[in-house]
């Protein structure tokens, strides 16, 4: 590891393929003994809280890093299948110095994940992430928990109502879901039972779907990425909204009482409208990423509100509120973060702030969801083999023609992806012939580049 770079974590913790490098159990084990020296600071007993999502190879990991942190001397607390915001929630509210969820959030079953989140319920900073993976590259026995220093491993057996709780107690006081029939969608996974019980307990009728995980279905053709099972199940049983969240629960997708899709940007624009109007908001900015409609930005201006763009990440997007004092900002995809009441993008918070938006108006979910007229957008993405395309030279070129191109019709964003050997085309414009012909004109490029790379 070279110059503070990090060669294990990417934009959302360690992820991969699981029992290969690096979500193995060599690796897992040595991740608890890194994290568990880097978190012990002082002579009290330490603890970590550890959830996971529903994936079959979550056992193996999390055995892996219960090792790992007893080794080190830290005591363990295992909260089973929860959301990651959950974790995040759990590991503030416990006093914990560490929190862990073992997810690869909206990825198929045979990929896994580990997010790390400090004892503030925050992910952990770039920086801290590079001194875990320094000593991860040491020789460790040294430095690990004498005999009798050894940590202890529990089960916490009431953290899925305290997660409940803690959703429940952000919708609004006195309002209710009597009435309402909702379809929720877990996607097979973290948030299977949980996300269903709270919106009963608060009245709703509740329709679910991906709520029966095997441990190799999660995100299998429902959920958050597969927002068509979400559709046809509200048109099918002829209810009020719909909710899909992914397979860790931090992000959401909605559709309203015709099936039709609500995305991340309607989303966020609908919360920073509603809150802007009861005083809610504690600055007038709203952080959003560089993928976010430009739609939404020129309808808070309008209000007001200034839109911020941060790197695609909820990571990011939870960096720059904290740097503004914004408590509102999201994705596009769905991640939704409401510092008010938690850390990290929670996918039933967002939801519960658009249903409660529904009761107090007293309208249908088509009514009020569609807060701004999108400019068309198009994403593709395109695979190359040697060296990063962004470096080249020829594409500078071409981001200078489409600069000019689109002028102040629209904007042209590229991106690499952090898992694979893609680059993020994504183009906007007030005319879709525009988009189109700028978009093609970049991914050849792209294409041409890659190849030659």
């Amino acid at each position: 590891m070279m110059g503070g770079r990090r060669a294990l974590f990417g934009t959302d913790g360690i992820r991969g393929t699981a029992n290969t490098a690096p979500m193995t159990v060599e690796i897992a084990q040595k991740l608890g003994q890194a994290g568990g020296l880097r978190f012990t600071r002082g002579s009290y007993r330490h603890r970590v809280i550890i959830g996971k999502d529903t994936r079959l190879s979550g056992y193996m990991i999390e055995s892996a890093l219960v090792s790992g942190f007893l080794s080190a001397g830290m005591d363990v607390t295992l909260v089973g299948p929860l959301p990651t915001p959950a974790i995040a929630m759990l590991t503030r509210s416990l006093r914990a110095d560490l929190g862990v969820m073992i997810s690869a959030s909206h990825n198929p079953f045979g990929d896994n994940g580990i997010k790390l989140f400090g004892p503030d319920g925050f992910k952990l900073s770039d920086d801290v992430e590079c001194e875990i993976e320094a000593l991860m590259a040491q020789d460790l026995t040294a430095q690990l928990a004498e005999p009798s220093a050894i940590g202890r491993a529990s089960r916490l057996n009431d953290a899925a109502g305290r997660y409940i709780e803690n959703a429940k107690a952000s919708f609004p006081r006195g309002r209710r879901l009597d009435g309402l029939k909702i379809v929720i969608d877990c996607a097979n996974g973290s948030a299977y039972r949980v996300a269903p019980t709270a919106l009963w307990e608060l009245g709703a009728e509740v329709i679910r779907i991906g709520c029966t995980p095997d441990g190799v279905n999660i995100n299998a053709d429902v959920g958050s990425t597969h927002p068509e099972a979400l559709c046809a199940a509200v048109r099918e049983h002829n209810a009020d909204f719909g909710i899909a969240l992914d397979g860790d629960a931090d992000r959401v997708v909605l559709a309203d009482e015709t099936g039709r899709l609500i995305d991340g940007d309607q989303i966020l624009g609908l919360i920073a409208r509603s809150w802007a109007a009861r005083g809610a908001l504690r600055t007038r900015d709203v952080v959003a990423t560089v993928m976010t409609n430009i739609g939404l930005e020129r309808n808070l201006a309008e209000q007001g509100l200034t839109l911020h763009r941060t790197a695609v990440g909820d990571r990011y997007v939870v960096e720059r509120m904290r740097e503004l004092g914004a408590n509102v900002g999201g994705e596009q995809s769905g991640h939704m973060v409401l510092s008010d009441y938690a850390t990290t993008g929670d996918g039933l918070l967002a939801a519960l702030q658009v249903l409660a938006v529904c009761v107090e108006e007293n309208a249908p979910a088509s009514r009020i969801c569609r807060i701004f007229e999108p400019f068309p957008q198009t994403l593709r993405n395109v695979r190359y083999t040697g060296q990063n395309p962004l470096k080249s030279p020829r594409l500078d070129q071409a981001r200078a023609w489409a600069a000019e191109k689109l002028g102040d019709h629209g904007r042209l964003v590229l991106r690499a992806s952090g898992t694979e050997p893609l680059i993020r085309v994504m183009v906007e414009a007030d005319q879709p012939d525009l988009v189109e012909e700028v978009v093609s004109e970049i991914c050849s490029v792209v294409e041409a580049v890659g190849r030659a790379a």
